[in-house]
């Protein structure tokens, strides 16, 4: 097919890659560099790099429901838009171009978890399972018909980005698939339930403070699911402490917030658990082993993590 790709993060290249290999790419849309890091340097996307580096052409307007951008669609004529994470709402005339469809690959198993952090919420919610899903894009967003779904398990310590690396080839194999099938006509789209949705937003700063109260399992799931941003974070010290690797625990005596190091570094949570720590970072500095923050800030039996949000 004479296809165009529409995507921007890491997690789309695998994909790009796949697409690549078997069908001819006319044009790479992708957002525009941005600053990025501490020096604020220009940066281009993932996306960007692998195109360049497979010699596709690339396009990166500011906005695609400029007319401009259209228009350069519409020369090209493509029969598939593939689209994966590009970052933008698709406009009704874009939709409405391709031959065959514009597909999406959404990471999750529609309906549930639209939207634009399907990963981090699904571990951050403690489920055990999620997959990938393609589907034909529609102006509502990641509501559009069904085409093909492929499942699997959540590791049970597994971190964002973790499962993030797993889902992206299954994604580009899927994408893969449900070309072929359209072109067969042998996938028969189907309608989402709506009555079945659930919803993942971006993820905001604020959604990484922890809240001692919750029990000790959710605290872990969120460490897990928003690694490495926003992460999961207290204030001790009037400081910001992300906890980057923990374990929860069951049986613990000590009140939601207070920490105890008379058996390792550990911080009451709700419901009589604890959350044990194993990896913490202090604004400005790097992360460290638990036992090496403990040496180096000694912490005080029955010290309060997280009494003001910072």
């Amino acid at each position: 097919m004479l296809a165009v790709f529409m995507g921007t993060p890491p997690f789309a290249v695998p994909t790009l890659e796949s697409l690549a290999q078997c069908h001819r790419i006319a044009l790479v849309i992708t957002q525009p560099d941005r600053p990025a890091g501490r020096g604020q340097k220009l940066t281009p996307p993932a996306v960007k790099v692998k195109a360049i580096e497979l010699g596709l052409a690339v396009y990166q307007p500011e906005k695609i429901r400029a007319p401009e951008a259209l228009e350069r669609l519409r020369q090209i004529a493509p029969e598939i838009i593939v689209v994966v994470g590009y970052g933008q709402i698709i406009p009704q005339t874009i939709i409405d171009l391709p031959r065959y469809a514009i597909v999406n690959v959404h990471s999750s198993l529609l309906p549930r978890y639209r939207g634009a952090a399907p990963i981090n919420w699904a571990i951050a919610n403690g489920e055990t399972k999620t997959g990938v899903t393609t589907m034909r894009i529609e102006k509502r967003l990641d509501a559009g018909d069904m085409l093909l779904r492929r499942e699997t398990a959540i590791g049970p310590a597994e971190t964002a980005p973790e499962l993030a690396a797993r889902l992206a080839p299954m994604g580009a194999e899927l994408l893969i698939e449900t070309l072929e099938g359209l072109a067969a006509g042998t996938i028969t789209p189907e309608k989402q339930n709506e009555a079945e949705a659930t919803y993942a937003p971006i993820l905001k700063r604020e959604d990484g403070w922890i809240e001692w109260q919750r029990p000790a399992p959710e605290i872990f799931n969120r460490i897990r699911g928003f690694d490495p941003w926003p992460g999961a974070y207290t204030s001790f010290r009037g400081k910001r402490l992300h906890v980057r690797r923990a374990h929860p625990l069951t049986g613990a005596p000590l009140a939601p917030g207070r920490v105890s190091t008379k058996e390792g570094f550990r911080a009451g949570c709700g419901g009589g658990t604890a959350l044990q720590f194993e990896e913490l970072q202090i604004e400005g500095k790097p992360r460290v082993a638990a036992e090496d923050f403990v040496r180096g800030y000694r912490p005080a039996e029955d010290e309060v993590l997280g009494e003001a949000s910072t």
